[in-house]
């Protein structure tokens, strides 16, 4: 038996902490919730520590309070009064304030997702988007564990990421010191080296050297020239022009990825609605605001047009040609059966495990192709300058 400590709350609103013996994790939540408590997190004494830090941040923040927040709204808690305990027990300075004036806003009137969308530093679209699906179908509760399962899944997939970087990100940074080490102190040296020998160098060499004349000379005008296109990008992105084709170009690149992605989300949001009796048109809409890839989005909008006029959803999804074959089927096949919200959760639950195993392998072959990039960069700049040193014996002495 392990000792977990716990974070619990009663019924009437007070919170507990303390120590419970348990096999695992599960066990230890079964055991509180029997006892008539409603826990906040569980957590083995050794990981203490580790976790207190880690929760500093913005993400971390995020997912402990969807967690806690659908566990008290599970417990059939009311919003505001969730949200309440929530302000009580955060450990965030930051995100006491953000729980307090969303509570402040929900109390004047507003939707908890409008409220939400009043912090978009730490709830993204996509989340106030999916609160404002459960807000429409009154599934708010089953959202929260969905967003807390999708937060949770991002995280280890970020976390697995970052593990399998860190080793190109090295190559990356020491091959780049050694580049420009090559091209700013070592090539001028051949420079200066054949002009007093009265020869001429190599054409990859003389490339090479007139790139790092440039960069010497002019390395302020580069670094002026690439900030200020990043700053005219960013701001070309944010319109809906701009927007549009930039996501049109991820889907040239990354398309299999992305479409799994947001096959995902929408089938997701629109079963889990459909499951919860919102009429057809009213779920489309609100699982249309879950999309972030624009050019998909646009493509949805004739989905609500087609079942305005009897065609289902099946129909017109597959003419708008951005959806899997597989996705689209298993729709049809739901429609046919009279279980569409049941098929749309399981294409949901397909295309999530196939994203996952989508994005490590692209992780996994972008490692490579990174490696050998810089490879081939160095491998240039050497190879020009052993040229450069065997057609010494060609001068005139």
């Amino acid at each position: 038996m392990a000792v977990f400590s716990y974070r619990a709350t009663t019924i009437e609103g007070s919170v507990l902490e303390g120590v419970i013996e348990a096999s695992d994790e599960r066990s230890a939540v079964e055991k509180l919730k029997n006892t008539g408590y409603i826990p906040l997190k569980i957590t083995a004494p050794r990981e203490g520590i580790r976790r207190r830090i880690t929760l500093r941040s913005t993400k971390s923040d995020l997912l402990t309070f969807t967690t806690e927040l659908s566990e008290l709204l599970g417990a059939g808690l009311p919003l505001d009064r969730s949200l309440n305990i929530l302000a009580g027990i955060s450990e965030s300075k930051e995100m006491k304030s953000v729980i307090n004036s969303i509570l402040k806003s929900i109390r004047e009137g507003r939707s908890f997702s409008d409220a939400l969308g009043g912090h978009p530093k730490i709830f993204p679209r996509l989340y106030v988007n999916m609160i404002r699906a459960g807000e429409a179908g009154g599934v708010l509760d089953i959202v929260l564990e969905k967003l807390n399962e999708f937060l949770e899944s991002t995280k280890e997939l970020k976390d697995h990421i970052f593990s399998v970087m860190i080793y190109p990100a090295i190559l990356m940074v020491t091959g780049g010191i050694s580049i420009i080490v090559l091209l700013t102190y070592v090539l001028p040296k051949f420079s200066v080296m054949f002009d007093e020998m009265g020869g001429s160098l190599p054409l990859p060499t003389e490339i090479l050297l007139t790139f790092s004349d440039i960069l010497k000379l002019y390395w302020w005008v580069v670094s002026a020239v690439l900030i200020g296109a990043w700053i005219v990008f960013k701001k070309y992105i944010k319109t809906d022009t701009g927007r549009y084709k930039w996501d049109s170009f991820k889907l040239k690149i990354m398309g299999d990825v992305i479409r799994k992605l947001e096959t995902a989300r929408f089938c997701r949001t629109l079963g889990t609605l459909l499951k919860s009796g919102v009429p057809l048109l009213h779920a489309l809409n609100n699982a249309r605001d879950v999309l972030n890839n624009k050019v998909i989005a646009s493509a949805v909008d004739t989905v609500s047009a087609g079942a305005k006029e009897g065609k289902g959803i099946a129909v017109p999804l597959s003419d708008t040609r951005v959806f899997p074959p597989l996705a689209l089927s298993m729709i049809k096949v739901g429609e046919e059966t009279g279980q569409l919200d049941t098929m749309l959760m399981r294409v949901a639950n397909t295309y999530e495990k196939s994203l996952n195993v989508a994005i490590k392998r692209f992780v996994n072959l972008l490692e490579p192709v990174m490696i050998l990039s810089m490879g081939l960069i160095i491998g240039f700049i050497v190879v020009s300058m052993l040229i450069a040193i065997f057609s010494i014996t060609e001068l005139p002495f």
